[in-house]
C-alpha cells in the first residue's frame, strides 16, 4: 500500500504547503525571499531548531540522532507561523496574480512544515511511542485548521481563480497547466465556492474528523498491539513450528505471563497462524479475538467513532451539494463515479458467490474425511483449504518458505529485478542514521550510474508499528528544488528468533515486490512540482504500478537468482513454482471474497445520506448496518468475513479521507495490473526495452496526465478486465471474450463472470 497522509482536505494536499511527503533542496531563506514578486523575507517569523533548515545528510535524509520527541511541538508552532506568513505574502502581493507569483508561490510554501510532517507521521506509523501518540492527538486537529485556513481563504482563492480564468491566454508547459488545474479544482473541492457559513461548517467538520480519525487509528492499533491472545499450553499451539512456539512463549513472558504462550494479532481479520494450528478451539479463540477487535468485546470500542465519522462525512458532502461522501470523495479518481466502481465490483459477485459455495462444500468434505463432525467456519477455512491445496498441488507452505531468505529476497530478487528491467544498482550504507535498528538503507544508482535516491527498508513486525505494509517518502522528487527522492518501505514480517535465519512466506515475498513497485514509482518521478511527483496520483491508480511488479517475483530468471534453499543453496525447483502459481487460483472464494466484501462495505458506509448516517447513532446500530450491508451482497459472509471489519478498518476510518470510498482501488488497479502483465509477456517479458518503456509511459509520469491516456500510451489500447478474471479463476481462460474498459468502467464484466 502506498500511504500519503492527507492532512485536512484533498485540496490541502495539492498545495505544496500541504504536501505530506516533500522535502527541500533550497535554503529556507532563499525560498522565503523568492515567494512573490515583492515578497519580504525579513517579515517571516524566525525558524530555529533542527527542522528550521534542510538536512545536511546525503539526499537531505532526516538525521534521527539530531532531534527528539520534545522538538516536534515547538517546530510545528514555528512552521505553521512561517507558512501562514508565506501565504499572507502571496495574498497581499500588490502585483497582478500570475502563475509564478501565485501558483508556484503556493507550491514553494510550507517547506519547514513539510519537513516535520515527513518525519513525524512516518514515525507514528512505523515506530510510535505514547508521547508521539499524544502529540499526534494534539497536532492533527491544529494542522487541519491550519490547512483549512489556507484552502478556504477567499482572498487567496480569488488570486488562484484569476490565474485559472486567464489560463487560455497563458504560455504553460503541460505540467504547469496540470498544477494550475489541480490547485484550482482542489480549492473548489475544499469549499472555496461555498458561502461563508458553509465554509465555517466545513472547517468545523474537518477539525472534528481529524480528531475522530486520529483517535480511531490509535484505538485500532491498540486493539491489535495490546490485545495479545494468550494460550495456556503448548498443546494449544500444536502444529506451529518450534520457532513459532518459542516466539509465543517469549512474547507471553514479555507481556508478564511467563509459562504461557501468546500470539500477537495482525491487522487483517484472518491470522497467519490459523492454518497450522491443529487445536480447533484454539483456532476459534484466535480468530474471534481478531474478528471482535474494537467492537466492545474488550474495553476498546471504535463503533461510536465510526458512527460519528460517517455522519460528519455525509454532512460535509451535502454542503457541497453531493448525495453522499463517496460521490464527493471520488472527484479526482480514475473511475470518477461511485456507480463505475460499484458496477465493476458487483458484476463479479455472482461468480464469486458460486465459487464460495463450491469451495465451502469441498472444505466440508475435507473436514469429514479428517474425522471432523462439524462444518467449516472461518477459523477452519484456511487450514482445510491449505490441506486441499497441498493434496491437489502437492504444495507444502513451510517447505516453500525455506527458499525465501529475507536478505536474498531483497538484494538478489527485488534489486536484481530492478537492475535487469531498469538498469538500477544498489549499495548498502551504514552511515545514514535510522529510526530503528532493524532498518536497512541503500543508495540507489540510476541506469547511467548517477545517484537516483536513497532507500530505507523496514521489514519486521513490532508493537510500535501499525499493521500492513506501505511505502512513502522522507523527501519527494522535485526539479524545482533539485531534490532526489528518499523513500521507505515498511513491512510487518514476524521476526525470526535471535540467531535463526530469517525466512519469509511467499505472501511476504509478493508484498515486498509490491511495495518496491511503489518505491520505483517514487524513484522514477520526473516532475518539477512535488504536488504532481511520483506517487501523487489518484487512489485508484497508485496501486497499479506496485501490483505489476509482483509478477517478477516468480519470473524464472529472477527466481533462479534469489530463491535458494537456506541450507543447501539449491534453487527452488520449477515444479514448486508451477504449483504455487496453479494453487494461486484456488481458494479465491475467500482470498478474493474478503477483499470484495471490504471494498463494498467501504462503499456502503460512504453511500449514506446525512439522514441515514445520523440514524446510525449507537454501537448496536453500527453492528446492524455492517451486517445488513454485507448480507445485501449475496456472498457467504458468515463463512468469509470481510478482510477488515468496520471496527478496525484503518484504510477508511483512520484519517480524514484516507482510502474512504477507495478500497475498491485494489481491485480496480488489479485489473490494470493483470492486463499489463499480459502486455509484458506478449512483448518479451523481462527486458530493458520493456522496462524503459514502462518507466517512460507510466512510472515517470506522476500525476501529470489523464490515467486512461497514460495506460493507453503504455499498452496501446484501453484496459481489458479479462486477464484479471482469468487470474482469479472466475472465468476459464479459453472462454473469455475480450472486454475493454471505458471511462464508465469495464465492459461486459457481468457477462464474463456469470
Amino acid at each position: 500500500m502506498k500511504t500519503r497522509l492527507l492532512i485536512a482536505t484533498a485540496a490541502g494536499a495539492l498545495l505544496a504547503g500541504c504536501q505530506t511527503m516533500p522535502s527541500e533542496d533550497a535554503d529556507m531563506a532563499v525560498a522565503q525571499a523568492d515567494m512573490t514578486d515583492d515578497g519580504d523575507s525579513a517579515a517571516m517569523p524566525e525558524a530555529t531548531g533542527y527542522f528550521a533548515a534542510e538536512s545536511t545528510l546525503p539526499f537531505h535524509a532526516p538525521d534521527f540522532t539530531a532531534f527528539g520527541e520534545d522538538d516536534y511541538l515547538p517546530a510545528y508552532e514555528q512552521a505553521m507561523a512561517i507558512h501562514t506568513a508565506e501565504i499572507d505574502a502571496i495574498k497581499n502581493n500588490p502585483a497582478a496574480p500570475t502563475f509564478e507569483n501565485t501558483i508556484v508561490a503556493l507550491e514553494k510554501s510550507g517547506r519547514m512544515l513539510s519537513r516535520i510532517n515527513n518525519v513525524f507521521f512516518a514515525l507514528t506509523g512505523s515506530n510510535t511511542t505514547d508521547r508521539l501518540d499524544e502529540i499526534n492527538t494534539e497536532i492533527s486537529p491544529r494542522l487541519t485548521a491550519h490547512f483549512d485556513a489556507i484552502t478556504l481563504d477567499p482572498v487567496l482563492f480569488r488570486r488562484v481563480k484569476a490565474v485559472y480564468d486567464n489560463r487560455a491566454a497563458m504560455s504553460m508547459t503541460p505540467e504547469d497547466a496540470k498544477l494550475l488545474e489541480d490547485t484550482y479544482e482542489g480549492m473548489v473541492h475544499a469549499g472555496a465556492l461555498l458561502t461563508d457559513a458553509q465554509r465555517t461548517r466545513v472547517k468545523e467538520i474537518n477539525s472534528e474528523l481529524s480528531t475522530l480519525t486520529t483517535e480511531f487509528g490509535q484505538e485500532a492499533r491498540a486493539a491489535m498491539a495490546d490485545q495479545t491472545v494468550f494460550f495456556d499450553s503448548r498443546g494449544d499451539l500444536a502444529g506451529l513450528s518450534e520457532a513459532d512456539i518459542k516466539s509465543a512463549a517469549d512474547l507471553a513472558a514479555e507481556k508478564g505471563q511467563p509459562g504461557k504462550f501468546a500470539i500477537a494479532l495482525q491487522n487483517t481479520t484472518q491470522q497467519p497462524s490459523l492454518p497450522a494450528m491443529e487445536n480447533r478451539a484454539a483456532r476459534e479463540k484466535l480468530f474471534k479475538a481478531s474478528y471482535n477487535r474494537a467492537d466492545g468485546t474488550t474495553d476498546i470500542d471504535t463503533r461510536t467513532l465510526i458512527a460519528k465519522i460517517a455522519e460528519l462525512r455525509a454532512e460535509k458532502a451535502a454542503l457541497f451539494g453531493e448525495p453522499d461522501w463517496a460521490t464527493y470523495a471520488m472527484w479526482d479518481r480514475m473511475a470518477e463515479k461511485p456507480k463505475t466502481a460499484l458496477d465493476f465490483m458487483e458484476a463479479m459477485v455472482p461468480a464469486l458467490a458460486a465459487t464460495q459455495r463450491r469451495e465451502a462444500a469441498m472444505l466440508n468434505e475435507a473436514i469429514a474425511a479428517d474425522g471432523g463432525d462439524y462444518e467449516v467456519e472461518p477459523w477452519d477455512w484456511y487450514r482445510y483449504a491449505n490441506k486441499i491445496k497441498a493434496e491437489r498441488y502437492d504444495l507444502d507452505e513451510d517447505a516453500v518458505m525455506e527458499y525465501f531468505q529475507l536478505d536474498k529476497v531483497l538484494e538478489d530478487g527485488i534489486f536484481f529485478m530492478a537492475n535487469k528491467l531498469y538498469g538500477l544498482n544498489f549499495e548498502r550504507r551504514t552511515d545514514i542514521p535510522v529510526y530503528h535498528p532493524d532498518v536497512w538503507t541503500y543508495t540507489v544508482f540510476d541506469r547511467d550510474g548517477s545517484e537516483l535516491g536513497l532507500f530505507y527498508f523496514d521489514p519486521f513486525q513490532r508493537p510500535s508499528k501499525r499493521g500492513g505494509a506501505w511505502m512513502s517518502n522522507f523527501v519527494e522528487q522535485s526539479h524545482l528544488w533539485s531534490n532526489k527522492p528518499v523513500i521507505y518501505n515498511v513491512l510487518n514480517i514476524p521476526k525470526a528468533p535471535e540467531g535463526e535465519v530469517q525466512l519469509v512466506s511467499f505472501d511476504w515475498v509478493n508484498t515486498a515486490f509490491h511495495e518496491f513497485g511503489h518505491a520505483l514509482h517514487g524513484f522514477f518521478a520526473d516532475q518539477r512540482y512535488e504536488s504532481l511527483s511520483g506517487t501523487a496520483t489518484a487512489r485508484d491508480f497508485v496501486e497499479y504500478p506496485s501490483q505489476v511488479h509482483e509478477m517478477w517475483a516468480t519470473w524464472p530468471s529472477i527466481l533462479s537468482n534469489y530463491a535458494k534453499h537456506y541450507e543447501t543453496g539449491e534453487t527452488i525447483p520449477p515444479e514448486m513454482i508451477a504449483k504455487i502459481e496453479a494453487a494461486a487460483k484456488f481458494n479465491q472464494g475467500y482470498d478474493f471474497g474478503e477483499v470484495v466484501e471490504a471494498a463494498l462495505l467501504d462503499m456502503k458506509w460512504h453511500a449514506l445520506t446525512p439522514e441515514q448516517a445520523a440514524a446510525i447513532d449507537t454501537p448496536a446500530k453500527v453492528d446492524a448496518f455492517e451486517r445488513g450491508s454485507l448480507e445485501e451482497l449475496g456472498l457467504e459472509i458468515d463463512l468469509v468475513p470481510p478482510r477488515y471489519r468496520s471496527t478496525y478498518f484503518n484504510h477508511i476510518f483512520s484519517s480524514p479521507t484516507g482510502y474512504s470510498s477507495g478500497y475498491y482501488s485494489y481491485l480496480w488497479t488489479e485489473m490494470l495490473d493483470r492486463d499489463s502483465r499480459k502486455w509484458f509477456r506478449e512483448n518479451g517479458g523481462l527486458t530493458r526495452a520493456n522496462g524503459d518503456h514502462y518507466r517512460a509511459t507510466v512510472l515517470s509520469r506522476g500525476g501529470t496526465m489523464d490515467y486512461f491516456e497514460m495506460f493507453e500510451n503504455f499498452a496501446g489500447r484501453r484496459p481489458d478486465v479479462t486477464p484479471m478474471l482469468e487470474a482469479r479463476g472466475l472465468i476459464p481462460g479459453d472462454e473469455a471474450a475480450d472486454s475493454e474498459v471505458s471511462d464508465d468502467g469495464p465492459a461486459n464484466v457481468g457477462d464474463a463472470g456469470e
